[in-house]
């Protein structure tokens, strides 16, 4: 790559798709060739590299370096493709029939080849406000890819004054989304024969009373609906996905886990499920699990907790995104995103990207080309926002 080399959209998407980024495995091949890219244009970015050095985000700015700028998000991990059924190589970029195929197409390196391709032009406007290009990593387990970066706002980086989450949204301006906590639990009881069981303490049976009282959990949120009616589901949702334990048929199980999550609305306190669940623990210890003596306990460890974003009529992000995607009203979306965790640092924040979530994490993931045409409209929209 030649000094000021300008690419296409599409040329940059198959360099980013090129690079095999799924969340278990390292970014920093994608950084490395992203920040030759920016060092050819003169651009100036600070790498953040995560605990364990195996990863990094990148944060670019263009324009003035001052605050009250415009943070372009968007994440390079991509979800697994084992198990899948692609037509072709999905780490190699393949254009047919108007679609460009590719893991991460989508979802979202598409967002990210768009705001690298528009660097030059970015470069030649007169900026009165800062755009930023934050590129993050594991926004599809944890998402706490930015958290380091947003971390160091209004200190060694700028502080923005809105962000765009360039997540798939038909460029849709989404104000809202729910939260996402994830857990697992274990049930230690104790192991005794089938035919005494007041010899042990029985961890799946204790543990099928535990996803009993989230079902009830479940039965209140969907009672107590959603009062926006902004959400599909119009309410908090509560899902237990894997359950295991026991070793035969006639042994009192020693140990069950199982894995659940909950997705909150966006006025969820999110005390309340907790602690309606340590509740139920409690009664469970109590009356199953230690019935016959003091024989067994149970462990909750919390995986993720994502936030979720809340409605801000009105704010700096809003109006920005409105008017370079041509919009006059926001939506909600049912996933979770990286959105939230700007928010809760007080930055205003919005999602709107290219392409369509129907077409993220599936075999022969695609974005449209129109699609790609259509986001690069809206990004070159927004650095006429910003030059105004």
């Amino acid at each position: 790559m030649r000094t000021g080399d300008r690419l296409e959209p599409l040329d940059l998407l198959a360099r980013l798709v090129a690079f095999d980024t799924e969340s278990s495995k390292s970014n920093l091949d994608l950084i490395a060739w992203v920040s030759a890219y920016l060092d050819g244009w003169g651009v100036r970015y600070v790498t953040v590299p995560n605990v364990a050095g195996d990863k990094a985000a990148l944060f670019a700015t263009l324009g003035p370096e001052v605050d009250g700028g415009v943070v372009l998000s968007g994440h390079t991990d991509v979800v697994p493709v084992a198990g899948q059924s692609w037509s072709a190589d999905p780490f190699t970029l393949r254009v047919a029939d108007g679609r460009a195929y590719g893991r991460g197409a989508v979802d979202m390196k598409g967002f990210c080849a768009l705001a690298l391709a528009l660097v030059p032009e970015m470069l030649a406007a007169d900026l009165r406000r800062p755009i930023h290009i934050l590129l993050s990593y594991d926004e599809e387990t944890t998402c706490l890819g930015v958290a380091d970066t947003i971390a160091v706002f209004g200190r060694d980086l700028p502080r923005p004054g809105a962000v765009i989450v360039g997540e798939p949204t038909n460029l849709e301006v989404a104000d809202a989304h729910k939260s996402v906590v994830t857990c697992l639990t274990t049930v230690h009881g104790h192991e005794a024969h089938s035919s005494k069981p007041m010899l042990g303490a029985n961890a799946v049976m204790a543990a099928g009373d535990l996803v009993a009282a989230l079902n009830g959990i479940a039965d209140t949120m969907i009672g107590r609906g959603d009062p926006s009616g902004r959400f599909d589901p119009p309410f908090s949702t509560v899902h237990v996905g894997t359950i295991q334990g026991g070793t035969a048929r006639n042994i009192l199980p020693k140990v069950c886990s199982f894995n659940w999550e909950y997705r909150g609305l966006p006025d969820l306190d999110p005390a309340e499920i907790p602690a309606l669940f340590g509740a139920a623990v409690a009664r469970v210890t109590a009356e199953r699990l230690n019935r016959y003596g003091d024989y067994g306990r149970i462990e909750t460890l919390e995986e993720v907790a994502v936030p979720g974003l809340a409605p801000e009529p009105g704010s700096e992000a809003e109006r920005l995104a409105l008017r370079a995607a041509r919009r006059n009203r926001t939506v909600s979306v049912p996933y979770a995103t990286e959105a939230g965790r700007f928010q809760a640092t007080g930055i205003p924040t919005v999602v709107c990207g290219p392409g369509s979530i129907d077409q993220a994490h599936q075999p022969d993931e695609f974005i449209t080309l129109a699609a790609l045409g259509q986001g690069e409209a809206f990004l070159r929209r927004l650095i006429a926002e910003c030059c105004r």
